[in-house]
């Protein structure tokens, strides 16, 4: 059954209610005097026009480093069933480290399950993770001093499989790089080649449940990781998870036995920067892992 406004209205109502008991003193929560109201006249009456969408900012405390960070937060009519938009912020953040604790939120919001409410994990996220780029900060902008920066990891993992058919292991496939905030591709059919890319630990927890419990005829043929100071972002080589689907030849008979047109694919990794993968994959004999 399909998800209603007012639904997630009620949600988002129920949230903020208990984010302002648990924030209950002046200046920790902003938020305009009529964003409430404006909600509970619409839920009394959905005939109505729709209450602006929810926007307001928490100022957290990090103890361990005495500042403030600011969470500006969003939250579209359909959150939790569509993702909220939250930014970081604090005088004490320079830009490169705001915009890596930006990434690395924004990354661990996408791994969270679809329809839950986040904005306290968000906070309690920021209080936990904020010191280690507050501390960077800190040191890049004394006086002689070297800049010390936090690095990233972006991991780019090439998977190669005999095959891939079934409905409900490319559902997995694609629900897993959705959850992990992934881009790349899977190509089905017969070979069946997935690329994954994003965070290191993200690129190994697809890893892991994807091979969970018995995908046995499925190998890893070649990892790519790259250190920035930056935004990992700016190194995928994909803006989405696509699904790949070239024209096939072959057997179209029970077992499905027919092959993808490698020529198309290849054209398609070029595209992306990616042509010497094809050696990789399919330019040597080997066995498949168990």
């Amino acid at each position: 059954m399909a998800v209603t406004v007012k639904e997630c209205l009620e949600l988002q109502l129920l949230e903020i209610e208990m984010l302002l008991t648990m924030f209950p003193k002046k200046g920790e929560i902003n938020l305009d005097e009529d964003a409430v109201p404006s909600m509970q006249r619409y839920l009394r009456n959905t005939a109505g026009p729709l209450p602006p969408q929810l926007e307001f900012s928490i100022n957290i405390d990090v103890e361990e480093a005495k500042v403030k960070v600011e969470l500006q937060v969003l939250l579209p009519h359909m959150y939790p069933h569509v993702a909220p938009r939250f930014f970081a912020r604090s005088n004490a953040l320079r830009r490169q480290q705001q915009l890596q604790l930006n990434s690395r939120l924004t990354s661990h919001v996408s791994s969270l399950d679809s329809g839950e409410l986040c904005v306290y994990e968000a906070v309690q996220w920021l209080k936990d993770n904020s010191l280690p780029y507050l501390e960077s900060s800190k040191i890049s902008s004394g006086s002689g001093s070297k800049e010390v920066v936090v690095k990233e990891t972006l991991r780019r993992m090439w998977i190669y499989s005999h095959h891939i058919y079934r409905q409900e292991l490319r559902k997995k496939i694609f629900d897993s790089a959705k959850k992990l905030n992934l881009t790349g591709f899977c190509l089905t059919g017969k070979p069946g080649v997935i690329c994954v890319e994003g965070l290191r630990e993200n690129c190994e927890e697809f890893w892991r449940v994807i091979r969970y419990p018995n995908w046995k005829h499925i190998s890893c043929k070649h990892v790519e990781n790259i250190e920035t100071e930056g935004s990992i972002d700016n190194l995928r080589l994909f803006c989405a998870f696509e699904d790949l689907q070239f024209q096939a030849h072959g057997d179209y008979g029970l077992r499905n036995d027919y092959h993808m047109d490698l020529g198309q694919f290849l054209e398609f990794l070029k595209q992306h920067q990616s042509g010497h993968i094809f050696q990789i994959l399919f330019g040597v004999e080997g066995k498949l892992s168990d």
